[in-house]
């Protein structure tokens, strides 16, 4: 379901967990200005930061991803006006793991 060759965004709002299919699609077009692709995921959190959906468009069609915690909370960091965000700070918010002060060691890339 999640892999690191996907792109992800994170709405910067509460969402309505009663939402679904075509709702979370209008949310992605209208509110977010993007429009749905393939391997690409797109991220909501309700309120109370318990609950999150991945809508995902798989080609053929839509598939949604739901996690409810029983105990604990989502990170809700703030991404911006572009709503991208990365795959290991994905992994880390479904961990549980705070993002807030992660630092990124230099590393060398072949350019």
């Amino acid at each position: 379901m999640f892999e690191s060759t996907r792109r992800y965004y994170l709405y910067n709002r509460p969402v309505d967990m009663r939402k679904s299919f075509n709702t979370l699609c209008g949310v992605v077009r209208h509110q977010m200005d993007l429009e749905l692709e393939e391997n690409v995921g797109y991220i909501f959190i309700n309120k109370r930061t318990t609950h999150m959906k991945v809508l995902f468009w798989e080609g053929d069609g839509l598939s949604i991803y739901f996690k409810r915690l029983e105990q604990g909370t989502f990170e809700h960091p703030d991404q911006g006006p572009d709503y991208r965000i990365s795959y290991e700070k994905l992994m880390l918010i479904l961990q549980g793991i705070s993002t807030q002060k992660i630092v990124r060691r230099k590393r060398y890339k072949l350019v």
